[in-house]
């Protein structure tokens, strides 16, 4: 076919409108590209979170760290550490992961467990004694998040009147806050972290948020709610330390009690009560042989006795 003196095959045509399509894809592309979004923020918050335990470890205390993990993408793992080490040299681990936090988890007698919590760079070093731990697989909660979102930190009221809960509220702010545009963090926020106190202990504890909408099976609406996905965790403070892993205490909890103390009260326990049960058995026995009956005598008896 020919126009205005030039050849135009079809092929030509259909290589032209081929090409006027994929400059007005890139074009989209590049205005899509220009607009704001969390990915292109600078990076400013390094905080990196070192997290590791000691030798002896049982399989829950390995799948709680792997859950706290997941849910903290600034953090890094390490060989277990062995006991008889020093526990300077966790600084320098710490070190040369590039970490300046770190919480490292730290098993006794195969029944206790200690979580250490602190700052490299400055310190403070903060010991809690594990009481409660459940990790995601044994709670089986309906709550979900993404890996690597944001939480919202949630604290209790009761982390402002005393000037040790405001520096464990600040540590745990550091800690467990996600720095803004990591890049493996997502950039979304759908799931809470909540901090509280009770009975002087510190409960943990992590919720889905879950947005209002529409039901479309049930044609419902329903509101703003938060549902527990795990792990939980419930810590005693036992001291807090001036320095990393090192230095005076700066506080020691004067209601702490140790496990082993808590089990040589209870054997103590134990053992007085079997020792009452044993007197007040020995009593019943000589009460019970007082009250029968006297039996008369039989006059074989007599044939027997000595003059």
């Amino acid at each position: 076919m020919k126009r205005d003196g030039a050849k135009v095959t079809d092929g030509d045509s259909a290589k032209k409108a081929k090409s006027d399509e994929i400059s007005a894809t890139l074009g989209e592309i590049l205005e899509i590209n220009d607009m704001p979004t969390m990915s292109q923020g600078k990076w400013k918050n390094k905080t990196r979170c070192l997290i590791f335990g000691s030798r002896g470890l049982d399989y829950r205390t390995r799948h709680f760290m792997q859950d706290l993990r997941n849910i903290m993408p600034h953090t890094k793992a390490d060989v277990k550490l062995e006991k008889k080490n020093d526990r300077a040299i966790i600084k320098e681990i710490a070190e040369m992961k590039n970490c300046s936090k770190v919480l490292y988890f730290e098993g006794r007698k195969k029944k206790d467990l200690y979580i250490t919590m602190a700052d490299i760079d400055e310190g403070p070093t903060i010991r809690f004694n594990v009481e409660g731990l459940n990790t995601m697989g044994e709670l089986k909660f309906s709550g979900n998040c993404l890996k690597g979102s944001r939480p919202l930190l949630v604290f209790d009221e009761h982390f402002d009147e005393e000037p040790h809960y405001a520096l464990i509220k600040e540590m745990f702010t550091q800690m467990f806050g996600t720095p803004r545009y990591h890049p493996k963090s997502q950039p979304f926020v759908d799931h809470v972290l909540n901090f509280s106190i009770l009975d002087d202990r510190i409960w943990i504890r992590n919720y889905q948020i879950i947005l209002e909408g529409t039901n479309k099976v049930k044609d419902e609406k329903f509101e703003p709610e938060t549902v527990e996905i795990g792990p939980r965790l419930v810590l005693n403070l036992q001291r807090i330390q001036e320095g990393p892993f090192s230095g005076p205490a700066i506080y020691l909890n004067p209601d702490y009690v140790s496990p082993n103390e808590r089990r040589r009260a209870q054997g103590y326990g134990q053992n007085g009560k079997s020792y009452m049960n044993k007197i007040i058995e020995r009593e019943a026995k000589e009460e019970h042989k007082n009250n029968l009956p006297e039996v008369p005598k039989h006059v074989t008896d007599e044939i027997f006795v000595n003059n």
